[in-house]
């Protein structure tokens, strides 16, 4: 079968006289690339909405033009192959996690054209007929760049769709149920407290006390189910980062062996959020991150603003998270653990999103962990 990468260069007639054309100039603009990714970030840096949009702000610029060196020798090089197609598809899945708007790379894409037109007229000028070739060339490279990066937008856009029509159906389930357990939970808690008091049976009072247990942890699960499908207003008040992740620290139970630390909250500013929903979500992470820890270990909570946003991090020194599950680890019913019902981290997005930011997971080193949450320091919807 055709694969999406032949099929795009089949489009726009892409042959082995483009690629020969593009390793023609090559060597000729190599020395040009440098001038380019200073030319291209200079245009970001520029534009107030396109430099919001650099993860890691103006501070990273530096390595990512070299980045962008390294792209642009690529496009130049070659091979232009399915294993090309795979990388630039990477480059285009990051993309849609730093939530780049899709109109910067059709700019993007243009200043990138236009420098290495540019080159190709001046070194080639003199010999039109391969000045012409070469130009069809980058036109066409160009244009399967933008193409593949557009195609990873829309994988994305489709498994928003799917997630949210998941939801939706979900979320019918979960009213109805969780209303209709209500009630007999509402019973067992009514009768439970009778009972204690007539109980003078130590043991049998040991058994009633579980039995309220449980059903305190009937009544929190269907409290997060209810969540997930809620859609009550947020209370947005400056809050505190620092304080908000000391709070979600000390209301986390840990072995004696298991260390949380916290490293560059101070400094951050005030976000616009709701602190309850906020605090919800860092004790859910750090809850995870310590029990993936287990008897030993450390949990390391960082934090730092870049590009317009907060960011904050929470990884551990556990095993990590099996590759398998990774793309599906915030949907609900889901987990990782032995007597999880996959709930926690569905609701650490919904509550994320709706201040307006993004959460990700991420390999931590060799082993391990992390979590990253992007919020904007301008609060949901600015």
């Amino acid at each position: 079968m055709e694969t999406l990468f032949e099929e795009l260069k089949r489009y726009v007639q892409w042959g082995p006289e483009n690629e020969a054309a593009l390793r023609d100039l090559h060597p000729r603009a190599a020395p040009e690339l440098k001038r380019i990714a200073d030319v291209f970030y200079r245009r970001i840096i520029e534009h107030d909405e396109a430099r919001k949009a650099l993860e890691g702000g103006e501070s990273q610029v530096g390595r990512l033009k070299v980045a962008l060196e390294a792209w642009l020798d690529s496009l130049l090089r070659g091979p232009w192959d399915e294993a090309y197609y795979e990388r630039r598809a990477r480059i285009g899945r990051l993309h849609v996690r730093i939530g780049l708007p899709q109109h910067y790379m059709f700019g993007a894409m243009n200043v990138i054209r236009l420098e290495l037109v540019r080159v190709a007229e001046r070194v080639f000028g003199d010999r039109r007929d391969v000045e012409r070739g070469v130009l069809a060339a980058i036109g066409k490279i160009l244009d399967l760049e933008l193409a593949i990066m557009l195609h990873t937008y829309r994988e994305d856009l489709i498994a928003q769709q799917a997630r949210h029509e998941r939801l939706a159906t979900f979320g019918q389930l979960v009213g109805s149920i969780g209303h209709e357990l209500r009630n007999p939970l509402g019973v067992m808690e009514s009768s439970l407290f009778i009972l204690r008091g007539r109980v003078t049976d130590e043991r049998a009072r040991r058994h009633a006390d579980r039995i309220g247990e449980q059903v305190t942890v009937a009544n929190s699960i269907i409290s997060d189910l209810l969540d997930m499908i809620r859609d009550r207003p947020l209370e947005i008040t400056p809050a505190r980062p620092a304080a908000l992740v000391a709070e979600a620290m000390a209301a986390v139970k840990r072995p004696p062996a298991v260390a949380i630390v916290a490293e560059g909250l101070e400094a951050l500013p005030d976000i616009p959020a709701d602190e309850s929903k906020l605090r919800q979500v860092l004790v859910n992470l750090i809850e995870n991150a310590v029990h993936a820890v287990g008897a030993a270990g450390e949990v390391r909570v960082r934090g730092a603003a870049a590009g317009g946003a907060l960011v904050l991090s929470v990884e551990d020194t556990g095993p990590g998270v099996d590759a398998s599950i990774r793309k599906r680890l915030f949907e609900p019913l889901i987990t990782t653990k032995a007597n999880g019902i996959g709930l926690g981290l569905p609701l650490v997005r919904r509550i994320v999103e709706r201040h307006g930011g993004s959460v990700a997971y991420e390999p931590s080193g060799a082993s391990g962990a992390r979590f990253v949450i992007r919020l904007p320091v301008e609060g949901p919807g600015a």
